[in-house]
């Protein structure tokens, strides 16, 4: 289990989420070339791609080859996340032995889980325990989202005890890591750091974490909050580049991991990465996403 020092900061880099919105096709070598180097900065995991439906995001339908491409003394060295929407995709991502994370997104509005995974909350709710049998045969974990976890656009129910309920649920099934998604960056700070601080405060041997969207006025705000909660997991992205492509036509960008690591390091909790490593990162990100806008 996790410490639950505030110092002790998990940042997950999130190119899967970057890249499956992306207006424009990426070639599979690219992605090869830029996990290839984002496996060298040191993260401390990597959301890597997801085994979904290829008519749903068609940008992640080539995972499996960009995951033969990556360098295998890389991968030794990292962990790498890959999302699933169903059992099927969950049964291909057990057959992958350099995968140790397998994530799914739960929402709680029911709307966004037919749209994001074509199936109820009761379906969903079941494919998360099988999912979670599968992850503890295969030696592999479940990280839980719980998408649309400060409220949705689309006027489905939703108040603070709503989230603190589906927590204690997937808890109680065994779930050791679960993230509390602001899918499309409706949470103000007030509300981020008040859920944190009570779930991290209800569950004190689970790993609360944020996977949090938002725009460049607010982003240091909602950063704050989560961190003054006491969340001890954040997700970001290279460049602030990503969104749901199945929660709303606009997409609201991830935080940019920069950003976040800039912020870190004012609050005296530096993650450890290696700089240069980091800044060529950087640069095939400029390459890769300037050179697909301009093709």
């Amino acid at each position: 289990m996790s410490n639950k020092n505030q110092h002790t900061i998990q940042l997950i880099e999130c190119p899967r989420d970057a890249m499956q919105g992306w207006p424009h096709a990426i070639a599979t070598v690219d992605k090869i070339r830029y996990l290839n180097s984002l496996l060298k900065v040191g993260f401390h995991s990597l959301d890597f791609g997801s085994f979904v439906s290829p008519k749903a995001i068609p940008q992640m339908a080539d995972t499996a080859l960009v995951l033969a491409g990556l360098d295998q003394t890389l991968l030794a060295k990292n962990r790498l996340l890959a999302i699933v929407a169903n059992l099927r995709g969950a049964t291909t991502a057990m057959m992958h032995p350099a995968i140790q994370y397998i994530g799914f997104p739960f929402s709680l509005s029911p709307t966004f889980q037919l749209r994001n995974t074509n199936s109820s909350m009761e379906q969903s709710l079941e494919t998360v325990r099988q999912i979670q049998l599968m992850c503890l045969s295969n030696n592999k974990e479940l990280v839980l989202y719980l998408s649309m976890g400060f409220g949705n656009p689309y006027g489905d129910e939703y108040h603070a005890a709503m989230l603190l309920d589906w927590t204690e649920r997937m808890v109680k099934m065994g779930i050791g890591i679960i993230s509390v998604a602001d899918t499309v960056g409706v949470a103000s700070s007030q509300q981020i750091q008040a859920a944190l601080a009570n779930l991290v405060l209800r569950f004190p041997e689970t790993v609360i974490g944020v996977h949090l969207h938002s725009i460049q006025s607010n982003f240091q705000d909602k950063l704050k909050a989560a961190l003054d909660g006491g969340c001890q997991r954040i997700d970001g992205a290279l460049k602030g580049i990503g969104g749901c492509p199945m929660a709303q036509d606009q997409l609201v960008g991830n935080m940019d991991t920069l950003a976040i690591i800039n912020f870190l390091k004012t609050r005296g909790m530096d993650p450890i990465l290696n700089e240069i490593a980091l800044s060529e990162a950087i640069t095939i990100a400029d390459q890769i996403f300037d050179s697909t806008l301009n093709a």
